[in-house]
C-alpha cells in the first residue's frame, strides 16, 4: 500500500519537537500494576505490527507506516537493529514501542503509545521508563525521540519527565490520504 500521486489527501499541520537524552535515568523505574508485562516481539508480523500501529496511533494521526508497502515494512521488522516491544495485560496487547538502532550510536524511540483501553490507567510513565531503560540497555551514546502536536497531550510532558531534553521544534505539513479514514482534529487541518 503506497501513497499514489492521485490519492485525495487532507492537509495537516503539526509542530514536531525533537528530544534527546544523554544519560540514563538514575531513579528507579516505576512498577507496572499487577497483570501487565512487557516483552520483545522478535518475530512481529506485518499484520500484527499494522494492528498495533493502527490501534495505538489512529487517534494521533500516525499514518506513515500505514502507507508503507508490506515488503518494506517486513524488511524493517526483520532488521536486527529494530526492536518491537509489546505491553500486555492478561496476554492482550495494551501498547507497544519501537526502538531503532539504525542511527547508532544513538537509539531512537521511533514509536511509543498505549491502546485506547489502557490510557488513563497510570501505565504511560512505567511503560515509557521501560522503553528508556531498554534503549539504554543497548549501550548507546544517547536516546532520541520526537513527538508532535497531533500526539496525546501528555506525550511531551511525559518525555520531559523521563529526562529527555528538547533540541528543536519544526513545523511540518503532512498530506494524509483520505482513504486511511483517520479522525483528524479540526485544529490540525490546514
Amino acid at each position: 500500500m503506497s501513497l499514489a500521486a492521485q490519492d485525495p489527501v487532507v492537509r495537516v499541520g503539526v509542530t514536531v519537537t525533537f528530544l534527546r537524552m544523554d544519560q540514563p535515568p538514575t531513579d528507579p523505574a516505576p512498577r507496572f500494576p499487577d497483570g501487565f508485562v512487557v516483552k520483545r516481539d522478535r518475530w512481529c508480523s506485518v499484520a500484527d505490527y499494522r494492528f498495533l500501529y493502527r490501534e495505538v496511533g489512529d487517534a494521533y494521526v500516525w499514518w506513515l507506516r500505514r502507507v508503507m508497502p508490506d515488503n518494506q515494512l517486513a524488511a524493517m521488522l526483520r532488521d536486527p537493529r529494530v526492536s518491537i516491544y509489546i505491553l500486555r495485560e492478561q496476554g492482550q496487547p495494551a501498547g507497544f514501542y519501537e526502538l531503532d538502532r539504525t542511527p547508532w550510536p544513538v537509539v531512537n524511540l521511533s514509536y511509543f503509545g498505549l491502546m485506547p483501553q489502557a490510557i488513563g490507567r497510570r501505565l504511560g510513565f512505567p511503560f515509557l521508563r521501560h522503553a528508556v531503560d531498554a534503549a539504554w540497555g543497548m549501550g548507546p551514546r544517547a536516546v532520541t525521540v520526537n513527538t508532535c502536536t497531533a500526539d496525546h497531550p501528555r506525550a511531551l510532558p511525559g518525555y520531559l519527565r523521563a529526562g529527555f531534553m528538547p533540541l528543536r521544534e519544526v513545523r511540518e505539513e503532512w498530506n494524509v490520504p483520505l482513504r486511511l479514514n483517520m479522525p483528524i482534529p479540526d485544529a490540525l487541518r490546514l
